[in-house]
């Protein structure tokens, strides 16, 4: 299931990557789309059921905000 996350924070490529990498490593179960600097999100597919208390705790941790989860 595709799911986008707003993220506030990333100012850099380098955020882009810390995030890319963060999301494809630190939780199982989620395949990164595309993580844009620009649009503030990224796209992902959600293998299976995830708490979404998980991804914001992760996004945290990396010094960003998420937003929301559409």
């Amino acid at each position: 299931m595709e799911k986008k996350l707003n993220i506030v924070g990333m100012s850099c490529a380098h955020c882009v990557k810390h995030v890319t990498d963060a999301l494809s490593e630190d939780i199982e179960g989620i395949v990164v789309k595309e993580v844009s600097l620009e649009g503030g999100y990224a796209l992902v597919d959600f293998e299976r059921d995830i708490d979404e208390n998980e991804i914001k705790s992760l996004i945290e941790e990396l010094g960003f905000e998420l937003t929301s989860i559409e």
